[in-house]
Parts: C-alpha cells; structure tokens; sequence
C-alpha cells in the first residue's frame, strides 16, 4: 500500500491553504468561514504569514490595516453583518502589534462573534532570546505576551511545533463555527515555527463543512415554558442580539402576531420587529424607551430570546419589580439561558420561537394589555417625532436632530453602526430601526474607536449597502486611522462625525455622581488646572480629508439634511461633519444605572449624588 499523499508546505503555507477550503453552511446556504485576513507586518509574521499570504493571494484575500485593534473590529463588524456564519482573520507582528489585539478580543467574545487571531510570538526553539519585543519571565520560559490574549479568547493555543496544528486548527474552526461556544480564537504562531517546513497530509487541506446547527428544545422544557405563557397575565418579550444571529425575525414576528406579547429590546436585539410593527416597544433598560420599562416594571413574565441580560438591559437590578415576576430564557447558550433564576429553552431562536408559536396555538394575551401596549407605543412615537423635528432649518442642529436628519435620508436596507459615547443612549431611544441589520450598535463592549472600523467589515461583507458610521468627536479621535483602509479599498462608507467638543456621555455621567464633569471637555486649562476654557482649535473635518475622505460639512438643519443625502449616493469614502448645539431637550434615562458614588465627601455635588444614589440602590432586587 502507498504512502498517504504529502504536500512539503511552511506551517504558515498550511494554514493559510487551510483555512481558504473551510465553509459553514445552515440552511443548506454555504459560506466561506473564513472570509479574508487582515494584516499589519512585522517581525514574527512578515516572514511567515505574510510570505504564505503572497504565495496564496488568489485563495485567501489580503487587507491591509492600519491599527490592529481596528482590525479586529473591522473583522467583528464582517461577522456580525453575515450573521456569524462567516469570519475573518487578522495577524500581527509579535510584541504591541499582539498585544494591541486584546481590546478587539474581548469585544468580540463579549458580543459572542467569531474572529480568528493570528499574532505573531517568539522563537519556539529559544534560539535567539532575548529578541526585540520579548518579554522575559524571571521563573516563566514559555511565557509571551500573547498569553494576554488567554482570557479574552474562547479558544487559545500556541503552535510550538508544525504537527500541532493539524488537531489545533480544527478546534480553531469548530469553536468559531459553534453558535453556543464562539468569539475571538487565538493560535499564537512563534515565527520560527512559521516558517518551518513539515509533509502535511493532502486531506488537510481538503473542502471541509462546518454545519451550523439549530438545536430544537427539549420537550420537557418547553412544556414548562407553554405553561408559564399561558399563565401570565403580562408577559414581555426581550429581544436580544440572538434573534438576528439566528435569523429568526420573522419566527419572532409570526409569535407576536399569534399572541399578542409585545417586544422590548435590547442593544443588539433592536430591529428584531420593524419599529412600526404594533408590538415593538423599541428599546428597554437604562437607554430604553418610556413605554417599554413601564411594562418591563409591571410585568409577571419576563421572555428573554437571545440575551444575556447586562445590567443596562436590567437597569442594574431595579427594572422588573413585579412581586411575583417570573423569566424564561429562551437561548443556545445554556450559560445565558440560567441567569435570573429562568426557566430555561436551550435552543436555537428561530428553532425554538417556532415551537412555542405552534404549542401557544390559540392563546393571546387579554385585549386591554394589547390596548395598554398600543397606547404606550403612540405616546413615544410622538416623542420620537418631537426629538426629530427642527422647527428653524437654519438653526444649529441638536444631536437628535442630526438623527432625525439621517433618519429621512435612510432607505431600508441602510446600517448605522455606533458604539460608545451619547450616541447609544439617544440611538437605543429613537432610532426606528427599518430591516434586522440596520441598527448596528456595539453595546456589549461599548469600544470607542470600533465604529469606523467595523463599517469597512459591514461593507465589505455587503457591498452594495450604504454602510454609516456615527462617531463623536471623543471616538474619532480613538481611531481615525482606518480612514486610510477605505480609501485604499475603494469602501464607500459614509461617516457622520459629530462635535461637540468633549466626552457628553461621561460628561453627563461625571455630573450626576459628582465628580462635576471633571475632565470631559476639549478646553484649554485654566489657571485652578480645570479644563473650562475655550474650546480647543481641532478641525477634525480637515484632518478626516487628510487622510483621504470627502467631506461636507454642515452648519445648519438643511445644510445637513442636504449633505446627508450626497453622502448617501457618494461612491467614495465620504464625511459629513456638523457641530451641534447642546440639547436643552436631552431625553431623561428611563431607568437607573448603577454607577457607585463616593460614600463620604467634602464636595456638595459628591455629598447630593451619595444620596440620590442609596435611594435608587434600594431598589435592586435579586432574581432567585
């Protein structure tokens, strides 16, 4: 009998080769796993990876980026825009071009999307040590830099020998393929290792499936969970990030329409139902609309679908204050489905809304709950126009009104994407999310710095999508450099970059604890060293054109409105700047969020907060 055949590759050779023949597919739709790789090179990959990466450039396709946090989020904004069934891998130099990676890393696996991580680490046979960027362990020979990345990875290994990649990257695959188990996979590739040549079996680079499963629910399970339905007299439903993973919007529709349980949701959930559906309530928790924590205060079963409840979705303990309140988690994480005491369906959430709507058949809540919904919804739909409206379109626009501006310019298949700043808030309130990918927020990180970044991953994986990334000026500044990836890349996102000359959401914040907004504006410091003076003489619009963007900006309601809708048809990278009045109008939270005030004080602002705050505190309730 022959000898199974061989190909003589380097470690770094093989693994690219390998992962350009690896798919997923669900529902009988295949997709390429791993869709691309991002790279910045430098030593501990130049050789290696990047070697095997121009040899294989016409199976595995190359982007180039500028930060490698930023590569990262771009990868998670690919992921998450194709519902996690295909990823993309990023590599880096050893030393600050692995370490760089740990922020996008834990972003990921947070928000449970797949990324692979490739960082480059030392030399496996200790030839050189110490080398440039090498961390010495007194007691620790094998320790790298790279071990950062640990608890921030669900998978993590280090490739000290060729061989030991053949099992490693199939855990690698089954792990980012695995809706329950994925998030950010690191294999650390010591550079020596890389370029290393070893026989690799021929099968190990055969066309390989990775099938995405849709668990159905134990019976068991969802008998009990039929039970506790029909036995509430004011169940509400919380959607999370779960439902679009799944792609299970319209099994979620097809309940609500069946039973009459209005819809709440999160963050990562929001346009789960089209924001005009009559049971949608927009957003819930701390940033969530008037209506829905109304009901979320009053409800007796709570309805988790694909959420792992962080404590703005709960308003830190304090939003369910039914006495007798009740949860059943519906997730394909057993992990999330337990939190809160829940009852539990652990399942997929298209597999399992589909059973309940089936085993729910001819049940509905009573009409003057529909009625009560209804009423709600209309009285906030009416807040959300007031927000929007600008009665002067020669005015200084507020940030609402920016929103509002984009909200007429949109068409239905847009995304906005958002991550940190006052942006969540006032998005999570009022933006009325159109199709399930159109509201793009990072909210389980909430990462400065991930919006330009992952609008050049939404584009790429739809590029025929307007894609917009909404920045304030502190978030710009984080991470204005894959500006540079989009021009290069031909990407034509639009940016809507917002001044209003400091940190508004920590601003804001920093006041209602008393710390008095110390440290948030962009002004020049004073004489007592605050930073109360004139705003500081930055032109981001000039340095966003410097680094290749068209930019329009826009000084008035219709110059913005105006600049909008070029940006929106633009076939080039393209910005819309606008300084905005400060809102007098700003919405209030509708829920409390825990933030611990100083206990003791000689600040009258600190000594007020304190107070304020063991008020709201005794409403925490544990869930047991």
């Amino acid at each position: 009998m022959s000898a199974a055949a061989t190909r003589r590759l380097t470690t770094a050779q093989a693994l690219v080769r390998f992962l350009a023949a690896q798919y997923t597919e669900r529902d009988g739709v295949r997709h390429r796993l791993i869709a691309g790789t991002w790279g910045i090179f430098g030593h501990g990959n130049v050789a290696g990876l990047g070697q095997a990466l121009v040899e294989y450039r016409e199976a595995m396709p190359y982007h180039q980026g500028r930060n490698e946090q930023a590569m990262v989020h771009a990868a998670v904004g690919h992921a998450r825009q194709l519902g996690r069934l295909s990823a993309q891998a990023v590599t880096t130099s050893i030393g600050p071009g692995a370490t760089n990676l740990v922020t996008g890393a834990a972003l990921a696996t947070i928000n449970r999307l797949p990324v692979l991580l490739l960082p480059g680490d030392y030399f496996a046979s200790h030839a050189a040590d110490p080398l440039l960027q090498q961390l010495e362990h007194p007691v620790e020979a094998d320790a790298s830099v790279n071990d950062a990345l640990r608890p921030v990875s669900r998978y993590f290994d280090r490739i000290t020998r060729p061989e030991a990649l053949l099992a490693s990257a199939l855990r690698a695959m089954r792990v980012l393929s695995d809706p329950a188990e994925t998030g950010a996979v690191t294999l650390a590739l010591p550079q020596d290792v890389q370029a290393e040549a070893y026989d690799w079996p021929e099968e190990f680079f055969a066309d390989r499936v990775w099938r995405v499963r849709r668990p159905a629910p134990d019976p068991a399970e969802l008998a009990e969970a039929v039970r506790a339905v029909r036995a509430a007299a004011r169940p509400l439903i919380v959607a999370g990030g779960g439902v679009h993973h799944s792609e299970a919007e319209q099994a979620l529709k097809a309940l609500v329409d069946a039973t009459g349980i209005p819809v709440a949701s999160t963050q990562a959930g929001k346009g789960a139902l089209r924001h005009d559906h009559p049971a949608d309530l927009g957003g819930i928790g701390h940033t969530g609309t008037a209506v829905s924590d109304a009901l979320a205060r009053t409800a007796d079963l709570v309805i988790g679908v694909g959420t792992r409840y962080s404590d703005f979705t709960t308003a830190s303990g304090t939003l369910f204050q039914h006495p007798g309140v009740r949860f059943l988690n519906l997730n394909i994480t057993a992990f999330d489905a337990h939190k809160l005491a829940a009852g539990t369906l652990v399942c997929d959430a298209r597999s399992g809304l589909a059973a309940l709507t089936e085993a729910l058949a001819g049940h509905r809540v009573d009409a003057a709950y529909e009625s009560e919904y209804r009423t709600g919804k209309a009285r906030w739909d009416e807040t959300v126009e007031a927000a929007f409206r600008a009665d002067d379109d020669g005015a200084v626009p507020t940030q609402t009104q920016v929103l509002g501006a984009l909200d007429a310019v949109v068409g239905d298949e847009d995304v906005v994407i958002n991550a940190a700043g006052s942006l969540p808030g006032d998005l999570h309130k009022l933006w009325r999310a159109r199709s399930p990918r159109q509201y793009h927020l990072e909210y389980g990180y909430s990462c400065m710095g991930y919006e330009i970044p992952a609008a050049l991953g939404v584009q790429q994986a739809a590029p025929d999508v307007p894609v917009w990334a909404l920045v304030g000026d502190g978030t710009y500044l984080m991470s204005p450099t894959e500006i540079v990836t989009a021009v290069q890349e031909k990407l034509p996102v639009k940016l809507v970059l917002v001044q209003n000359h400091g940190y508004a959401s920590i601003g804001g914040l920093s006041e209602s604890v008393g710390a008095e907004r110390f440290g948030t504006d962009y002004r020049h410091r004073v004489a007592d060293g605050s930073f109360t003076g004139a705003p500081l003489p930055v032109d981001l619009a000039a340095n966003a054109a410097s680094l290749g963007m068209d930019v329009l900006r826009a000084k008035t309601v219709r110059e913005l409105r105006e600049a909008l809708s070029t940006a929106r048809a633009a076939t080039r990278p393209t910005c819309v700047y606008v300084e905005t009045a400060p809102a007098s109008d700003a919405l209030p939270a509708e829920a409390w969020w825990d933030v611990p005030v100083a206990e003791v004080s000689a600040r009258e602002a600190a000594t007020d907060a304190r107070a304020a705050y063991e008020r709201a505190v005794a409403d925490r309730r544990r869930h047991l």
